[in-house]
């Protein structure tokens, strides 16, 4: 479902209605007489849908998080911020870029359309930047030849599963975060779907090695073992970035999550 295009024409049907009853019937209404049920109930909530449409197209959006493939920093149930104008500012629904501001930095957590259905949105972090060259090798992360520092930092419980995975502190650009490396996990990786400049990307038995192509980045899941992102199914080019995500604002489950993700 697109809710950005939903509450364009929202925005739009009761914009008419209510210029139509402002600069028409408005006029003619003796003073005092009762609004029409079209005013009721359409033109007077053209203020407050514009509002909305206005605040999560270009200030901030509101997601959830649906699976554990960025566990251990944002968990299923976490409700977060994204920031919708750190990236540049695009027009809404067709999330065209028409003023640029930063760009996407390595360790980013990024909320995009995800290439295989543009109708999802997916939210990993940024590994890979254009013209990187990206290696995930038994495990091992490396950005153009450099290994990404890592650090043992105890095991996470899985609650809900009752399971330990070991967990590290990675290091990506000025980044530090936490992931999850599985050492029992099979590390065998292979393309899930077809893509553009798959040529790319190079798989065997031990992993994968790309080149970010232009105007596209490598995302990852911080749930290394358990997460279906750039090593599978490609890159994400820029127009399908929606904002940055900074800031956890609920979770029904554990209120203690609420800020504990910038």
């Amino acid at each position: 479902m697109n809710f950005a295009l939903i509450l364009f024409l929202l925005c739009l049907a009761t914009g008419v209605l209510w210029a139509i009853d402002k600069w028409v019937f408005r006029k003619r209404r003796a003073p005092g007489a009762p609004e029409p049920v079209w005013v009721e109930y359409g033109a007077s909530f053209f203020p407050v849908i514009l509002a909305v449409f206005f605040l999560r197209s270009f200030l901030v959006e509101p997601y959830k998080i649906p699976s554990g493939s960025m566990i251990p920093t944002l968990l299923i149930g976490d409700f977060i911020l994204v920031n919708k104008f750190t990236y540049g500012i695009r027009l809404p629904v067709i999330n065209k870029k028409v003023v640029e501001i930063n760009t996407p930095q390595r360790g980013d957590v990024m909320v995009f359309r995800y290439p295989v259905d543009p109708s999802l949105d997916y939210i990993k972090r940024v590994v890979g930047l254009p013209g990187d060259k990206i290696a995930y090798i038994n495990k091992k992360l490396t950005v153009n030849g450099q290994p990404v520092p890592i650090q043992a930092d105890g095991e996470f419980l899985d609650k809900d599963k009752l399971f330990y995975t070991p967990r590290f502190t990675e290091k990506l650009g000025n980044v530090e975060h936490s992931i999850l490396i599985d050492k029992d996990a099979s590390g065998f990786i292979a393309q899930s779907h077809p893509f553009q400049y798959q040529d790319k990307c190079h798989y065997n038995a031990e992993g994968v090695v790309c080149e970010v192509p232009p105007g596209h980045y490598f995302m990852m899941g911080d749930n290394r073992d358990n997460s279906a992102d750039s090593r599978f199914w490609g890159f994400v080019p820029d127009e399908n970035i929606v904002g940055k995500a900074f800031f956890i604002w609920f979770n029904f489950s554990d209120l203690k999550r609420i800020g504990s993700f910038k």
